[in-house]
């Protein structure tokens, strides 16, 4: 969930062009009495453009703003995200501080990574564990009975408000979500994949929100505890899968951790299932590295061979995100998540390759170590996983 735009034709309409003057002037502030001017209106005209559903004119602000004034489109981003995951429907939300959280969870396997609709004795125990270890002592939550895929997760503004919405009224009632898990989009098949577990968190006004909010609270304590108390229950959903979990969150922040969490995660996870699957140390693989173009640089991505051959037998894809760009030291970064895993052989490519995929299965293709863009294929003997790495 990086914050990358893309450019729009045709000029601003009326309601985005004011919330680009919102943005740049609170960009521009230089004091708080002049801060929370711009703030309450620029609070204001979100609320109105989402329950509106005008998702066009927030995309357009921020299209003009990524492209024009990076500091503006920061104040901007923050108040679309703050108005789509935080507060609550009707008069509730004079009262009570509310934000939607994401609990994401990094996986692997030789199998199906579960998603789909969780158990209600299951997410009882998970909202306990969340209750004990994550949020403060006067929070309500309320959780979606469902383990999201990405392919699930709400697209654009609107629909986040849309779910923070129905959180909202669960928690107020002191229910879960129910969802449909019918209406739920289809989930792709990746070696290696987050989930995400979504609820709501409220509490009353000015009272903590977050267990590390508290007087007593550390982030690090709360992350360790969740890790262990709520691994140990939602083990129970990840059968034949490894897994950590990630710090739950607020809904956007969480996801974008979770984006760049991903990717090392998927390295490491690479490496490990090669390792059983080619039944080859570490050190008898190699990676080749290669920056993949379309009009900028996008990303990288990392094919795996063994040391004594030139066949690619997987791949993993390393995107780029936020302000990461040429100039940002990410080939240093791979290559030390590599040297960690126990590789010794790397091969970095410094030309620029294609944004190039299969036009069978739509995989993409990964450099080989003559410079070559192809398929990533394991050995006809080894068992097949799904497609490649996330």
């Amino acid at each position: 969930m990086k914050r990358t735009r893309f450019a729009r034709r045709g000029g601003l309409t009326q309601d985005a062009a004011l919330l680009t003057r919102l943005a740049t002037g609170l960009a521009l502030s230089a004091s708080r009495i002049e801060d929370r001017y711009w703030e309450v209106r620029l609070t204001e005209q979100v609320s109105r453009l989402l329950a509106d559903r005008n998702e066009d004119a927030l995309n357009a602000a921020l299209d003009h703003l990524w492209r024009e004034d990076a500091p503006a489109y920061d104040e901007l981003a923050d108040f679309i995200e703050a108005g789509s995951e935080c507060g609550l429907p009707g008069d509730a939300n004079k009262d009570w501080d509310a934000v939607v959280f994401a609990a994401p969870l990094l996986a692997w396997s030789r199998f199906s990574i579960p998603a789909g609709p969780i158990a209600a004795p299951l997410l009882a125990s998970l909202k306990v564990q969340l209750c004990a270890h994550a949020f403060g002592t006067h929070t309500k939550v309320a959780l979606a009975d469902y383990l999201f895929s990405p392919d699930q997760l709400p697209r654009g503004y609107v629909e986040t408000r849309d779910l923070a919405d129905d959180l909202g009224e669960a928690v107020l009632a002191g229910n879960d979500l129910k969802l449909e898990a019918e209406a739920m989009a289809q989930t792709t098949t990746f070696l290696s994949d987050t989930r995400y577990l979504i609820g709501i968190a409220i509490v009353p006004r000015g009272q903590a929100l977050f267990r590390w909010q508290e007087d007593d609270g550390q982030r690090e304590h709360v992350v360790k505890q969740w890790q262990a108390q709520g691994g140990a229950v939602i083990g129970t959903l990840m059968q034949g899968c490894a897994f950590e979990l990630l710090p739950p969150n607020a809904y956007h922040s969480a996801c974008r951790e979770a984006d760049r969490a991903s990717r090392a995660y998927s390295l490491r996870a690479s490496v490990a299932f090669l390792e059983q699957t080619l039944a080859v140390p570490a050190s008898g693989l190699r990676a080749i590295i290669a920056p993949f173009y379309d009009k900028q640089l996008e990303e990288y991505r990392v094919a795996f061979t063994t040391t004594d051959s030139s066949d690619v037998v997987h791949g993993v894809v390393w995107a780029l995100l936020g302000a990461e760009d040429e100039e940002t030291d990410t080939v240093g970064e791979i290559e030390g998540v590599l040297r960690e895993c126990g590789l010794t052989d790397t091969l970095v490519l410094d030309h620029r390759m294609p944004m190039e995929y299969c036009d069978d299965c739509g995989a993409p293709m990964y450099p080989d170590p003559d410079g070559q863009p192809v398929h990533a294929e394991l050995p006809e003997t080894s068992d097949q996983p799904p497609a490649h790495l996330h």
